[in-house]
């Protein structure tokens, strides 16, 4: 049986140089094949939003969204260490506030930790969700939630000086707990710059490479129309979904289905008992 791992785990496969790998999940059935297959991590991100309700972002999506997914894929990976994003206005309104919403993270999903994006700004939220005794990971980089902001989904620190406020906001989350971070959408030169300022594990969506790496479910296996420069498709599950509702499609207004093989029948002579009935 797998082993689920645990932030101590985490931390000592940086310190071998092994790489954790992850993606995101946000139902039962993805999330089952995730850990059969052996993934580390899954993240119930905030990107549900446009992989699952066909939104432009992450803005609308809710706590209470956020949570249906994080529990069906927490029953379908019972050994796999999953993470529960925190969205866009759960962590806004002040400690208190964001505190509640990361306790029914953990009471209503199961999740092993949380992750919330931002830098310096969000530090006061950090030290409180860490201090009342839950796991947090930071987001730094390009962050979703706030590329309104940052003038659209841009790839950030491409300027020296842009690149150490990046590191910056990465010792800040480190200073305030946080137990590992995520980088986004930034130049290998700026992550080799944050693992050099901080010792905990340091994970990549477009940042190169680092101590691991997590991925969009839907853009890996080709489900995503268009997808960032830094994503690598391993398959085209879209094709094969057409191709298959296609065939079903063919297979019934044809009358090829259901045949025999798919039907059942009533004992010996029952049939005529029917028939005799109606007559």
């Amino acid at each position: 049986m797998k082993k689920k791992l645990t932030r101590f785990d985490l931390q000592n496969m940086k310190e071998e140089g092994r790489r954790a790998v992850w993606m995101t999940a946000y139902d039962y059935v993805t999330a089952k094949l995730a850990e059969e297959a052996g993934m580390d991590m899954l993240l119930v991100g905030d990107s549900l939003g446009m992989a699952v309700y066909g939104y432009p972002g992450t803005i609308p999506v809710t706590m209470d969204q956020c949570i249906y997914h994080a529990e069906a894929v927490r029953r379908a990976a019972p050994d796999t260490f999953v993470i529960g994003d925190m969205p866009f206005g759960s962590y806004h309104a002040g400690v208190e506030d964001a505190c509640r919403n990361a306790v029914r993270f953990y009471k209503e999903a199961g999740v092993d930790c949380l992750k919330l994006e931002g830098g310096k700004r969000v530090i006061p939220v950090i030290k409180a969700i860490v201090d009342d005794g839950m796991l947090l990971m930071g987001h730094v980089g390009l962050t979703p939630q706030s590329s309104s902001a940052m003038g659209g989904f841009r790839a950030q620190g491409r300027t020296a000086a842009a690149a150490e406020a990046v590191v910056e906001d990465a010792v800040a989350v480190y200073e305030a707990g946080a137990f590992a971070i995520l980088v986004e959408g930034v130049p290998p030169e700026v992550t080799a710059a944050i693992r050099r300022s901080i010792p905990i594990p340091v994970y990549g969506i477009g940042a190169g490479d680092c101590d691991g790496q997590v991925m969009v479910c839907s853009d890996i296996l080709g489900f995503s129309q268009t997808v960032p420069k830094f994503v690598k498709r391993y398959g085209n599950v879209a094709d094969e979904y057409r191709r298959v509702f296609a065939a079903y499609i063919e297979d019934v207004r044809k009358g090829a289905f259901p045949g025999e093989e798919h039907v059942y029948r009533m004992a010996e002579g029952e049939a005529k008992k029917l028939l005799a009935r109606e007559g």
